[in-house]
């Protein structure tokens, strides 16, 4: 069929526990760093929090449910490492792990493959307190955590991801401070911190293959720094290949190749991070599969002469976007990001772990939500991926994000990525249009 996807492909829907699960006082869940930035006057742009979030933990079976309702073969979701360990270490909490454990066996019953993220950005409170990622310590109860988990729950979880976009917590977590904790460190104890998130990732690839059965597979959700080259002339296409490295080289690079590249480390200079040749040892543990997250085009380069090899282009102010304005609407990064990945890399297998969108959301008189803006989004998306696949890029499977209307973080309730709309009122569940666009494209295995 035209515009299909290759055969086995898996369909899925994508979550994480904060923005969704809710409960976050039961069942002896610990604080998380969410829990405390939410409750921080000002941090939240509606002044909201994840409490109760859109109650996933106790309506999880009507969510598999509309999951498999539309047809989906896989879901990615996060587990809450305070809901597990609630001090970060210690002693584990087995509530909090048996919903899990029910939520696994729901998504099994029903045909869906379940891909667990280990850290999705909600870090103890216990170990934020004292230091969270810029400690070394953090990095390895990072590894004994995800190691637990695996062992408990590999049984049954074949997938799992390590850690989930690095750059944006790190970044707007500890650079910027618009994300939990809040802070705005200095360029060289965020470089550390950089240095020990992708410890961190090592070292829970580590404790996975220790812990779990064999034939557990092992990989990362990472939002990986586009470079879409301006023209698909062979100088642009090779200059986007070589920004790619550069743009990643705290992040994918130095989990690919171990080893931080030479301008990386000539431009951190004395803010550089420390490190040991056996922390990139552990930090390029081998993995399964790579995740890619990939919503904009990022940047778009051309190939220069200058000592980079590259430039990368202004957006003129007229480039279309999204409801949310950092979303650059470019489709064309959906081909990119897998194509160059691979490529440079040399990655024998591929996820889209994130794609979807912001949309205005109106529900009309009969109470349906015939959201075209973002119908339009995913065709043009996935029309791009589908050209990777047909050329051989191992793309194996894709998961929307999202499955539900969600807390959308420093956003609060007001953005809305689900294919479900969820009146947070009532906890009302109303699929729309695009759902039905999804549903398609997964029974056809092709664009809809």
């Amino acid at each position: 069929m035209k515009n299909s996807f290759p055969n086995g492909f898996r369909w899925g829907t994508a979550t994480s526990a904060y923005q969704v699960e809710g409960a976050a006082t039961e069942d002896g869940r610990g604080v998380s760093i969410w829990d405390t930035f939410s409750a921080t006057p000002g941090k939240i742009a509606d002044g909201t929090n994840g409490l109760v979030a859109v109650d996933h933990y106790h309506r999880y079976k009507e969510d598999v449910a509309l999951m498999k309702g539309l047809g989906a073969t896989a879901y990615r979701f996060s587990i809450a490492w305070p809901r597990v360990f609630p001090d970060g270490t210690g002693a584990p909490n087995p509530k909090g792990l048996a919903f899990y454990d029910r939520l696994i066996d729901e998504l099994l019953k029903n045909g869906i493959e379940p891909y667990a993220t280990l850290y999705h950005w909600d870090l103890p409170q216990k170990l934020q307190d004292r230091g969270g990622w810029e400690l070394r310590e953090t990095a390895q109860a990072f590894g004994d955590y995800s190691g637990y988990v695996a062992a408990r729950l590999g049984d049954r979880v074949k997938h799992f991801f390590t850690l989930n976009e690095t750059s944006a917590f790190v970044g707007l977590g500890y650079g910027n401070g618009v994300w939990a904790p809040g802070l705005n460190l200095p360029a060289g104890r965020l470089n550390q911190v950089r240095h020990h998130a992708v410890l961190g990732h090592g070292l829970a690839v580590q404790a996975i293959r220790a812990n779990a059965k064999a034939g557990t597979e092992v990989g990362i959700a990472d939002n990986i720094i586009n470079a879409v080259p301006a023209v698909e002339s062979a100088a642009d296409i090779a200059a986007a290949a070589t920004a790619l490295r550069e743009l990643n080289a705290a992040y994918l690079t130095v989990i690919m190749e171990g080893r931080y590249t030479d301008a990386y480390l000539a431009e951190a200079g004395a803010d550089a991070p420390k490190f040991t040749q056996d922390d990139l040892k552990i930090i390029s543990s081998p993995l399964d599969f790579v995740g890619l997250n990939v919503y904009t085009p990022n940047n778009f380069v051309a190939a220069s002469d200058n000592a980079a090899g590259y430039t990368i282009l202004p957006l003129p102010d007229s480039y279309p976007k999204m409801a949310s304005g950092w979303l650059t609407i470019g489709p064309e990064a959906l081909y990119w990001a897998p194509r160059l990945a691979a490529e440079v890399w040399d990655i024998k297998s591929l996820y889209i772990t994130e794609n979807g969108t912001s949309a205005a959301d109106k529900i009309d008189a009969s109470g349906a939500i015939n959201d075209l803006d973002r119908i339009m989004y995913l065709r043009n998306y996935l029309t791009q991926l589908q050209r990777a696949t047909s050329e051989g890029v191992p793309v194996h499977g894709y998961f929307l994000w999202s499955l539900l209307d969600n807390f959308e973080w420093a956003d609060g309730y007001a953005t809305r990525f689900g294919l479900v709309h969820v009146d947070y009122a009532t906890q009302k569940r109303t699929p729309k249009l695009s759902a039905s666009f999804y549903r398609e494209t997964i029974a056809k295995n092709a664009v809809a």
